[in-house]
């Protein structure tokens, strides 16, 4: 009797996966390893024809190197900085990505974000809960009207452009930075196209971060970056965590050079206590506590992208097994593709 297959599911998932078996019952066992950490991979993961990467934790070449038999690597989500893409390719062995699964979603939480840190919403939400002043408006002084503010977008793939959109419907003055981004784009959707990421920060009253982590795009925001924003001005972040140099974010706020950022990514999640950022945020002591709004990686969330997630990448890794086209290869030229900027 031949072997069954394996789809190994490394971590995040942890219930029936209802999903994946009714897309994967008829060729492949799935298994559910519920990881923390590369490390608890050891002797679990060699045999897997697919393996399904989620953010929890990294797939090195270490691991790559003890994989069997494996057809397919698929991150279950947009970035695929966490999966040595090139040691995959090396081997052999596909990387693929889900790029549309939490479009809207994470372009609604951006901009939610943006919201709630222009309008003072957050602000005089976190003042007023620990009793911080009289019942006024005048914590947030000077606020500026949003329509024609300057919304600075670093990335303009399917997040940036989703997010460019709905800051236009908003009325900002929208620009954008990405050297990858073909020409015309900027034309179909209405929007401004900056060449030099500093002249877009020094126009940005909102700089929103829609990039992938490349060797080229770690710290992109720094202490130097970020001195070149109007001062007053607002940082969100929802793409990855080290796309930003956080002591500096935290100084930035400290010296009233940002009025406010909304962090739902760090390098490290969960975030040491020791990270600059989170200290800052914690201590009641620092403007970092009014002024800084952080979610736990959430902004991909919603029961349906969760739900498109999860089948789109059963999908690709059902195609591996049975020998079909793979949709969504990013590893299939060198280690870096040029479209998911």
């Amino acid at each position: 009797m031949a072997q069954r297959h394996q789809v190994v599911i490394t971590d995040l998932v942890r219930d029936s996966m209802e999903d994946e078996r009714a897309i994967l019952q008829d060729v492949a066992d799935v298994i559910a390893l519920d990881c923390t950490c590369e490390e608890d991979l050891l002797g679990r993961i060699e045999k897997a024809d697919a393996v399904m990467v989620y953010h929890c934790l990294a797939i090195t070449e270490k691991t790559i190197e003890r994989l069997e038999r494996c057809r397919l690597i698929v991150r279950c989500g947009v970035g695929v900085d966490n999966v040595d893409v090139a040691a995959a390719r090396r081997r052999g062995i596909p990387v693929a990505n889900v790029p549309d699964y939490g479009t809207e979603e994470v372009a609604d939480s951006a901009v939610g974000m943006l919201l709630a840190l222009t309008r003072g919403i957050h602000l005089l939400n976190s003042i007023f809960r620990r009793g911080g002043g009289p019942w006024t408006h005048e914590h947030t002084v000077p606020l500026r009207r949003l329509r024609g503010t300057e919304l600075g977008v670093v990335g303009l793939g399917r997040i940036g452009t989703a997010v460019a959109i709905r800051g236009k419907a908003l009325g900002m003055d929208v620009a954008y930075y990405d050297p990858y981004k073909q020409d015309g784009y900027d034309k179909a959707i209405g929007v401004r196209r900056v060449h030099d990421l500093n002249a877009l920060m020094a126009e940005s009253h909102v700089v929103t971060l829609h990039c992938p982590l490349t060797t080229e795009t770690r710290h992109i925001v720094n202490a130097e970056t970020l001195s070149r924003m109007p001062r007053g001005g607002f940082l969100v972040n929802t793409a990855r965590g080290a796309l930003v140099q956080t002591d500096a974010l935290a100084d930035a706020v400290a010296s009233g050079q940002l009025a406010g950022a909304a962090i739902d990514v760090f390098p490290e999640e969960p975030p040491r206590d020791d990270d600059p950022l989170i200290a800052a945020w914690r201590d009641p002591q620092h403007p970092a506590h009014d002024r800084v709004l952080i979610n736990p990686h959430a902004a991909w969330y919603c029961e349906e992208g969760l739900v498109e997630m999860r089948t789109k990448s059963a999908r690709a890794c059902r195609a591996a097994i049975l020998g079909h086209r793979i949709p969504n290869v990013v590893n299939e030229v060198g280690d870096q593709s040029p479209g998911l900027w």
